[in-house]
């Protein structure tokens, strides 16, 4: 699939329960899928997985708040927060109502209103290139139009206007990992490693890692 302005026969969204299942293993499945913002469409290309109040990285780790509550509800929901209160990150709840597992969507390849992509990033800062539109989950927000007022969203409603679709071919390689940007005890290589990525895919954002396995 290749990057385009046009407009094609939008996919199928993916219903409720493929978002029912833990966050590391609904990371990997989301790897190669569509998130179809109105006319821009990205193919995911970096997850992390987030397993709630077990994860020292996980924003539910003490429990549940104001800003975490989307994390609590169900699954197929969008969780979307303020990241230093720079950018908003975007995450897909996992799993089923309290257990506050979710994926934060780490990078993607624009497929589809890459021209639109392009405008909103160069209005929020600085693109170089198609590759680096959503490099970033930074990036990928502002690329896809998404933004703390999203939070909440359910991706599975009837005509939502955010929604994820399957893969629409086969991903080749995925490759494991520490999460990035965390404190040392949340990228415990034994028991977290909880980044997933495309192996070999030019917009995945973070450095390959010598302690790194593929599927």
């Amino acid at each position: 699939m290749t990057a385009t302005g046009g407009v094609g026969t939008v996919p199928t969204p993916l219903s409720r329960s493929f978002f029912e299942r833990p966050a590391r293993e609904l990371a990997g499945r989301l790897l190669g899928c569509l998130v179809v913002a109105g006319d821009v469409w990205l193919r995911i290309t970096e997850v992390e997985a987030y397993e709630g109040a077990s994860d020292p990285g996980s924003h539910a780790r003490r429990g549940r708040t104001a800003r975490n509550a989307t994390m609590f509800g169900p699954a197929g929901h969008l969780y979307v927060y303020r990241h230093m209160g720079l950018h908003s990150c975007m995450n897909v709840v996992a799993s089923t109502r309290d257990h506050a597992n979710g994926c934060l969507l780490r990078a993607g390849e624009v497929v589809h209103g890459v021209d639109e992509a392009r405008a909103r990033r160069r209005a929020a800062g600085v693109s170089r290139t198609d590759v680096d539109l959503a490099q970033g989950p930074g990036r990928l927000t502002v690329a896809l139009g998404i933004t703390v007022l999203d939070d909440g969203l359910d991706l599975c409603a009837q005509g939502a206007r955010v929604f994820v679709a399957d893969r629409q071919a086969p991903v080749g390689q995925i490759r494991q990992g520490p999460r990035i940007g965390l404190r040392p005890e949340a990228t415990d290589p034994e028991h977290l490693w909880l980044r997933f990525w495309l192996d070999g895919d030019p917009t995945v954002s973070g450095r390959t890692h010598r302690n790194e396995r593929g599927h």
